[in-house]
């Protein structure tokens, strides 16, 4: 038999060198994910650090506004949580919201309920759909937000007209309220609106972009003559930072399960992939039949075949698969030599007593190499194949 130079003569069991070998390509391609999202992150920590925050001299802080107005005798304090912001509402004070986005709809009522008719001004800045219709009743916001970010005037309100060109271009609003000013309109639609109380001499302005309060915007165009009129009306300026602290943002009726958080976006291409995955399969399932033998496209030498499943055999230590190949061909080989058919080759009662007799040999010790247990190491296996070798060089000879 051939088999006995292919198989390993030493024993190869799973060590720490060859399960890093198998692991090692998935480990560092994950070690490298990590340290590209860490270095990512590390970047990216700072690019809007602080936003919005008058206190914070970073590029997209408001720091420079804020002192821009104090400067001019009106006092900025800075508030997190609702109840101070309700609180703010009365008609010496400029009430400036932050982030609207992030206020529940609760809170959103609770703020609107406070600032409605208090005589102050009202500052959102850009809100989306998802507040503006609750902070300024009768304002919707376009799906689509401006292409440009520098616009101009185009209207009669004086702060605009003595500021010109500014950086408001973001979130275009429509209204139908009455009597609201409609400023730096992108493709017809406001990206600054003012909206004046019913009853006093209070308003609220909404505001499509941010860009006006940012440290390192205020310098451009009319960005800083624009913010010291709509923010310096008053003497007072209360600029609210909504914070994920604010026990009023834990309202249990405001939760939104999983399925609300994720975009109509995201469900319709989960839909889609779906039907592509339907069509797949239907597409594969034409193809199912019965098997179709094909040749080779090329002649395999058995010793290459050998050698490839002893190698096989070897890396998954599998001496029991190996050991059963060798006696299961050993046992076809011999049956027609000794007059057993060859359906019968491994049953132990038709070939041991063939094999027997013409051996004149003792029946167990055959019967202990041929149907015996498996080999417990490499040194036994190779041992059983020698020994399977000489059985059936002895049967053959005349």
């Amino acid at each position: 038999m051939t088999t006995e130079a292919k198989l390993p003569a030493t024993s190869a069991p799973p060590t720490a060198l060859r399960l890093w070998a198998r692991a090692r390509g998935p480990v560092l391609a994950f070690a490298l994910l990590l340290v590209a999202a860490v270095t990512l992150a590390a970047l990216r920590s700072d690019t809007r650090h602080g936003a919005l925050d008058p206190r914070s001299p970073d590029p997209y802080g408001s720091r420079a506004i804020a002192e821009l107005l104090a400067d001019r005798g009106v006092t900025t304090r800075v508030v997190t949580d609702l109840a101070e912001a309700r609180t703010a509402a009365d008609p010496d004070t400029t009430l400036l919201v932050a982030a609207p986005d992030l206020l529940t709809e609760r809170q959103q009522e609770e703020l609107h309920t406070a600032t409605a008719g208090s005589g102050g001004r009202t500052v959102l800045v850009a809100p989306s759909s998802w507040s503006v219709g609750t902070l300024a009743p009768g304002v919707t916001a376009d799906p689509a937000n401006s292409r440009d970010s520098t616009l101009s005037p185009d209207c009669t309100l004086p702060p605009p007209r003595r500021a010109g060109t500014a950086d408001t271009g973001g979130i275009r609003y429509t209204t139908r309220r009455p009597g609201a000013d409609e400023c730096y309109p992108s493709e017809r639609l406001a990206t600054l609106l003012r909206l004046p109380d019913t009853t006093g001499d209070g308003d609220t302005l909404v505001l499509g972009a941010p860009d006006i309060l940012y440290n390192n915007r205020l310098d451009q165009q009319g960005n800083a003559s624009l913010a010291l009129q709509l923010l310096g009306s008053r003497s007072h300026l209360v600029w609210y930072l909504p914070s994920l602290a604010d026990t009023t943002a834990t309202d249990p009726d405001d939760e939104k399960s999983f399925l609300d958080l994720l975009p109509s976006g995201w469900l319709w291409g989960t839909l889609q992939l779906f039907f592509a995955a339907a069509l797949a399969a239907l597409w594969r399932a034409r193809r199912f039949g019965p098997l179709v033998t094909e040749k080779l496209p090329v002649a395999i030498r058995a010793s290459e075949t050998v050698e490839g499943r002893a190698r096989l055999y070897r890396k998954a230590d599998a001496r029991d698969r190996a050991a059963a190949a060798l006696r299961s061909t050993v046992r076809t080989r011999l049956a027609p030599l000794l007059g057993v058919p060859v359906p019968q080759a491994h049953a132990p009662e038709a070939l041991i007593p063939a094999l027997t007799a013409h051996l004149h040999g003792n029946g167990q010790s055959l019967h202990s190499l041929l149907f015996g247990p498996p080999p417990g190491d490499d040194a036994a296996l190779i041992a059983l194949a020698n020994q399977l070798d000489a059985l059936e060089r002895e049967v053959r000879r005349p």
